[in-house]
């Protein structure tokens, strides 16, 4: 690239630049992430894990099932378009989940056209923790990578590989826009 259409580039940029910093509207749009709210973003999965499991052990599938719809609504970001969903425990041909209606079926079973799922979320979890191994934030978007740690009613301790991506939406909400998790590999 010339001298020229170096600057030229960087006018242009510049300008691009002061626009938006200008239009509000444009402002808006692309706001950092802070890595307190991708923090807050983990442990609200982990606790609405827990609550589903316990929703579906006190009040039923039905009702786990309401609830699991308020999350999905609230965390993920279907409304956006598809989510490069990969659940821990699916199998061919439904491994990967990019609708609302396949994360749904994972999370609390139920639906004849995931005949595997027997809901996820409804296995009596009592705990969650997430231990991340690194976060890495650029603008509007952020991705995690470690392990989430669920508890079972016996105590025993079930450790999934986790990596989420987050982007804030135009409300500023954060919302997961990929989530893939899987069992440890043991070499075995």
């Amino acid at each position: 690239m010339s001298i020229r259409h170096s600057l030229l580039a960087a006018a242009m940029f510049a300008a691009v630049s002061s626009v938006g910093v200008a239009n509000a509207q444009t402002a808006t749009v692309n706001r950092a992430i802070a890595e307190a709210e991708v923090l807050a973003a983990q442990r609200a999965w982990c606790g609405a894990l827990v609550d589903i499991s316990r929703t579906g052990e006190t009040q039923g599938r039905a009702a786990a099932k309401a609830l699991a719809e308020r999350v999905i609504d609230a965390a993920y970001g279907y409304q956006m378009g598809a989510v490069l969903f990969k659940p821990t425990l699916t199998v061919s041909p439904q491994t990967f989940r990019t609708t609302r209606a396949g994360a749904l079926a994972y999370f609390v079973g139920g639906d004849s056209a995931f005949p595997a799922d027997t809901g996820f979320a409804l296995k009596g979890w009592t705990r969650c923790d997430v231990a991340n191994s690194a976060i890495f934030i650029a603008g509007d978007s952020a991705a995690t990578m470690g392990n989430v740690n669920i508890t079972g009613k016996d105590g025993k301790v079930t450790t999934v590989d986790k990596t989420w991506m987050f982007v804030k939406d135009d409300s500023g909400k954060l919302r997961i826009v990929l989530h893939h998790s899987s069992l440890p590999y043991t070499g075995n």
